[in-house]
């Protein structure tokens, strides 16, 4: 009996040295082939990847800088000056840059530095509550088409195509005489109109995602649509969403500038960059810095938006990360 136990005994430490030996065997081999450390190493998630290639890049870096620094700007800069921005004769009428007023004045005195910033802030805004607003909207109903098909797939799309072929800018036109001059007024209006971007991506990566394993097996588990949508397939559709979102900012900036252009967007005493650059037009060869400055501060705003748009694109596409 004791011989038995003993036996098993040794058997059993005999057993254990010949499974360590062979462990550190693989583990130097391994080693020798530079495979030991992959192996080793939990795989990086998706998200944590995202993030590592938006952060290398230099251009989304960029963007993130000067858009930070623009809403900054807005924010602070009225109260950096010690005038209002409907305040008039303030200084000499259609003055350059100075060392008191940094952007110059206008035809009546007021202050465009100050005017300037206080202009930023509402286009800023526009852009804020349109991609907000058409992202949230079109999201939705382009994951309850690609998620549900057929029918309801079939009337979303044919409302989004109605949509898309109506003469956009006669529209908007229309609607800015109807109902413009108030920045939330005009945020609704281009919202109306440029939903149908979100609509379109948010439904083409529902229609992939919902054939893959993870979806079926929440149906099978009895999930409810509702909750397939918001739980699992939403959340896989971040990264376009996210893209989506700053180029429709930069779409709301430009298309609230053209109607401020055109005499149809904010109007007075409220202001923006592009009614800076309507009402200063005029005096262009007197006073450049009046149009140049306005100016400058959309082509910044966008700019940096579609760093950050592209930055986001390629950080989500593992196609990208593998070319870089």
């Amino acid at each position: 009996m004791t011989e038995s136990v003993t036996g098993s005994a040794d058997f059993s430490a005999g057993t254990m040295v010949d499974d360590d030996q062979q462990r550190a065997v693989l583990e130097r081999t391994l080693e020798a082939e530079g495979l030991g450390t992959d192996l080793a190493e939990k795989p990086e998630s998706i998200g944590k990847q995202a993030r590592r290639a938006f952060f290398t890049n230099k251009l989304a870096l960029i963007g993130i800088v000067l858009l930070v620094f623009m809403v900054v700007l807005a924010i602070v800069g009225p109260s950096l000056r010690p005038y209002g921005f409907e305040e008039r004769g303030v200084g000499p009428r259609l003055l350059g840059p100075t060392r008191d007023h940094w952007f110059g004045t206008d035809n009546i005195g007021r202050d465009l530095f100050v005017r300037a910033t206080r202009g930023a802030r509402t286009s800023l805004l526009i852009a804020a509550i349109v991609a907000i607003l058409s992202v949230a909207f079109g999201a939705v109903l382009g994951a309850i088409a690609g998620y549900f098909g057929r029918h309801i797939d079939g009337v979303i799309s044919f409302f989004t195509n109605l949509i898309l072929t109506i003469p956009f800018y006669a529209i908007l036109l229309v609607f800015g005489v109807k109902f413009g001059a108030e920045p939330v007024s005009i945020s609704i209006i281009i919202a109306l109109l440029v939903w149908t971007r979100a609509t379109r991506i948010v439904r083409a990566q529902f229609l992939a995602l919902s054939q893959q394993e993870f979806v079926q097996a929440a149906k099978a588990a009895g999930a409810t649509g509702r909750r397939i949508i918001f739980r699992h397939v939403l959340p896989h559709s971040v990264g376009p969403i996210v893209v989506e979102f700053t180029l429709i900012a930069g779409t709301a900036i430009i298309l609230e500038s053209t109607l401020s252009f055109l005499g149809l967007g904010i109007l007075p005493p409220e202001t923006s960059l592009g009614a800076l650059v309507a009402q200063n037009k005029g005096q262009f060869t007197a006073t450049p810095s009046a149009v140049l400055f306005p100016g400058a501060m959309i082509t910044v705003i966008i700019l940096s938006l579609n760093f950050i748009g592209d930055g986001l694109r390629d950080a989500f596409d593992p196609q990208a990360q593998t070319r870089q």
